[in-house]
């Protein structure tokens, strides 16, 4: 803190502190203004407020920027593996060689879900949403791991940040195969953590499933690109519901209820959709004058927080020719999905409204080429972002600040009034 700004309010003025941060803007201390003025500030989706103070991820929408603990994402997809990333979301800091080699162990070794933990799938109809699955188990874990909830201790805090990270393919694995009524696969620990989640999620009894370099390597960028994006609804709902000393468990069940939401986690279901929808190349100038006339909407196209090009859609559009080139698909809604990327981008009306293709854009056809249905790519995001989940819920209890939330209203319903006994009321 070295500057001050000033607020006046009728004849009276007050000094908020501006606080800086190692990069990005500067913010007002707003914390009492209320005690000293008895006003509230109004920012509905808190979208112009700093909800806390954080060292993990860095976002630079206009630059189209990604940091993760400093580093550029596009970096550590390219260079880096997921459990590196974990590693280096939990912790602050890349591994030494030796220091990856026992996280990776210590993951490996914690992927096994208690036995009688399989007998809570049952309880779910065989066609329930596979993210509805993973809600009540995330939830269910609090039942079979009590012996790491005390979030109070640092030691229970790392058990529970491990067990989230390596149980978490397992239970999406379980939520894919008991939907499409398969026996489950249970984890090796001779496999990498995304070799392992594939052949958990397509092996059946009569043919295990082959690993493929490439598949593993898509499947990992997929992860590291989904690891964390800062102060997003999904976690800042798991640090407001961390904000009262409920357990990670419980906290990460609650990012994932709300990730679920159409305009959080299945914006890459919808981007695909929107491709089948169209269909072929010949109809895409009909469906951008309908996007004009606001007929429909544009699909994995533009962000919320990136006002130039998403530095994650680059990997994401490399890694997806890889795939299908791997597996020699040729997908019609790759072609479609490229010639309207094409001509959004020269579109003036495009170009204008800074309307750049975003990950979703190209996350959909890849998963949908390695096998997945539509209604497991919530569930992998889920499963990715569970780390920047725990990241961010860890160092919220690690900070001697730590509130419970508490966000204010403007009210505008009715002024006191007295009660009328129901005879009397006309």
């Amino acid at each position: 803190m070295t500057d001050k700004a000033t607020l006046t309010i009728g004849e009276k003025s007050y000094e908020l502190p501006i606080l800086k941060g190692s990069t990005g803007p500067d913010v007002l201390d707003i914390r009492k203004v209320y005690g000293e003025s008895d006003h509230f500030t109004f920012d509905p989706g808190f979208t112009s407020t700093a909800s806390c103070e954080s060292k993990i991820t860095y976002i630079d929408g206009d630059a189209g920027v990604l940091l993760h603990r400093g580093y550029p994402i596009d970096q550590l997809a390219e260079k880096s593996s997921f459990l590196e990333v974990c590693h280096l979301l939990l912790n602050g800091e890349l591994p030494t060689a030796a220091e990856l080699a026992k996280f990776e162990n210590n993951i490996t070794y914690h992927t096994m879900l208690h036995a009688q933990f399989d007998r809570f799938f049952e309880g779910f109809r065989r066609d329930a949403h596979p993210m509805a699955v993973m809600t009540g188990a995330v939830g269910a874990l609090s039942a079979f791991y009590a012996d790491s909830m005390n979030v109070d201790d640092a030691r229970e805090r790392e058990i529970s940040a491990h067990r989230l990270i390596a149980k978490m393919p397992t239970i999406a694995a379980r939520a894919y195969k008991y939907t499409v009524g398969q026996p489950f696969v249970s984890p090796r620990n001779d496999l990498s953590y995304s070799e392992n989640f594939l052949r958990m999620c397509f092996s059946v009894p009569a043919e295990d499933w082959k690993p493929n370099p490439v598949l593993t390597r898509a499947m990992d960028r997929i992860f590291i690109l989904h690891a964390d994006h800062e102060q997003n609804a999904s976690t800042s709902t798991v640090r407001l519901a961390g904000s009262s000393g409920a357990h990670p468990f419980a906290c990460i069940a609650a990012g994932i209820a709300c990730l679920w939401g159409p305009s959080h986690g299945g914006a890459n279901q919808e981007a695909l959709e929107m491709l089948e929808q169209i269909g072929t190349v010949d109809k895409i100038p009909e469906f951008i004058e309908g996007v004009k006339a606001r007929k429909h909407k544009l699909m994995g196209f533009g962000h919320r927080v990136y006002k130039n090009f998403d530095p994650r859609a680059k990997v994401m559009q490399k890694t997806c020719h890889e795939v299908l080139g791997q597996l020699g698909i040729n997908d019609p809604l790759l072609e479609v999905a490229m010639e309207l990327e094409k001509i959004a981008l020269s579109d003036p009306f495009f170009i204008e409204r800074k309307l750049y293709p975003n990950i979703d854009f190209y996350s959909g056809i890849t998963l949908r080429a390695m096998g997945f249905p539509t209604n497991m790519f919530t569930v992998l995001f889920a499963l990715a972002r569970t780390v920047g989940w725990i990241s961010q819920w860890k160092e919220m209890f690690e900070d001697p600040t730590r509130k419970i939330g508490r966000p204010r209203q403007l009210y505008t319903g009715s002024t006191q009034r007295d009660y009328i006994d129901v005879e009397k009321r006309g």
